[in-house]
């Protein structure tokens, strides 16, 4: 097994590049339009990674190759990314992204009870237990997770203390059946516009940002320079840095006050994205803007695919075996959460973007929902971001109140 991180961002760099490049062969065009590189960027490293090409000890969250890319390149690519924002079309976009993104959380309150109740019926000691062994504690870990983040799961943790080892079996649903759903959600992003037209959805609003940033870049993009290029990492990396130094500055001091903790505000993840994505939309209202001419977005999509290529590491699907009754709630669970993100777009009339970006901020939270909204576009990342720390603020009390409705459907 491969442990030397420096030969896994060797591999993971050229499984991307060969992605990138054969996606330019006219024989393989079929193929690419049924299977995006983007989809592929992501399982082809958790393919590798189930076939136990990598040690375990690269492919967790632990892992210093995660830490950098999740740290340093995903606050940087917000920042690239929401250079070139349009705030004033970004708004159109606003209620019922929030509305979608809501009935997903109610899905994921509602799903948890109703799949431990189903998976009951068929084998009652999969969802049993007594103590610190019963598994609704541990699913009740995953409901933070589905509808807040990491952050929200811990705290849940700690509040209904699960065994570790229920809680790791946990952790491997959420990240698992979690994985799956966002790699059929980037799925979904190359073939929005067939699902738009079967469920007659307007698209107009987010065709619209589309067209004009694309006619935007058109009309004004020029070939960088050397100092372009630099300014570019100075302004991504730069941002970032301050990022973390705000969030060093605040947490330690908001740790005092433990019932700010409900709210994930002593997060360090929380105030890196949150002041990331604030200064990049900042910036989009200065003349730093202008480098959107020479490819500021580019680099954030480089910095992104190796993000999703990280992410994808950490997809072992034969963990699948350790608990199989137990990735069939989850499977259920997420099911379920996935038929009220339907509902409610068709309820809205919203378009696919609408339904897989409100989906992903409550399943995978900041450090995946803009990735999934930029698969759509690049300018459309802050949506997903907005959305998950919205996400962060409720996820608690969700996950909390799905934890007490699965101990009684448990029973």
């Amino acid at each position: 097994m491969v442990s030397n991180y420096a030969v896994v961002l060797g591999i993971l760099c050229s499984v991307l590049g060969l992605i990138f490049y054969t996606s330019t062969f006219p024989s393989l065009k079929k193929f690419y339009d049924i299977i995006p590189p983007v989809l592929l960027s992501y399982f082809i490293p958790g393919l590798l990674t189930t076939a136990g090409v990598f040690a375990p000890e690269v492919v967790g969250d632990d892992s210093a190759i995660y830490k950098v890319v999740s740290q340093y390149l995903l606050p940087a690519t917000l920042v690239l990314f929401t250079l070139s924002m349009d705030l004033k079309t970004l708004k159109r976009l606003g209620f019922k992204t929030v509305m979608v993104f809501l009935a997903g959380i109610i899905g994921v309150v509602i799903g948890g009870p109703i799949a431990v109740w189903i998976v009951k019926q068929f084998s009652p000691a999969t969802v049993g237990g007594e103590g610190a062994d019963a598994v609704w504690k541990g699913l009740a870990t995953i409901a933070g997770s589905w509808t807040g983040g990491g952050a929200n799961q811990v705290a849940l943790k700690e509040i209904f203390k699960p065994s570790e080892k229920l809680f790791s079996q946990s952790v491997s649903v959420d990240i698992i059946v979690g994985e799956l759903w966002m790699a059929l959600m980037i799925y979904g992003a190359g073939k929005s516009l067939a699902i738009d037209r079967f469920f007659k959805a307007d698209a107009s609003a987010i065709t619209e940002v589309q067209v004009k940033l694309e006619t935007y870049q058109a009309q004004n993009q020029r070939i960088p320079q050397l100092r372009d290029l630099l300014m570019i990492i100075a302004i991504g990396l730069g941002v970032t840095g301050f990022a973390h130094v705000v969030a060093d500055t605040i947490v330690p001091v908001l740790k005092e006050y433990p019932g700010l903790e409900r709210f994930s505000l002593t997060s360090k993840v929380f105030w890196i994205i949150s002041m990331a994505t604030i200064v990049g939309i900042t910036l989009s209202f200065t003349p730093v803007r202008q480098l959107e001419h020479v490819g500021s977005s580019k680099i954030g999509s480089v910095f992104l695919y190796l993000l999703i290529a990280t992410i994808g590491l950490k997809m072992d699907l034969w963990a699948i075996a350790d608990n199989p009754g137990l990735f069939a709630v989850g499977v259920i669970w997420i099911l379920i959460h996935g038929v009220f993100i339907v509902l409610a777009g068709r309820l809205f009339k919203a378009p696919f973007f609408f339904m897989a970006v409100g989906s992903q901020a409550a399943i995978g939270g900041p450090a995946s929902a803009p990735v999934v909204a930029a698969a759509f576009h690049p300018s459309l990342a802050p949506v997903g971001v907005l959305l998950a720390i919205l996400g962060y603020a409720i996820g608690t009390y969700a996950g909390y109140i799905t934890g007490l409705l699965m101990q009684w459907a448990s029973y």
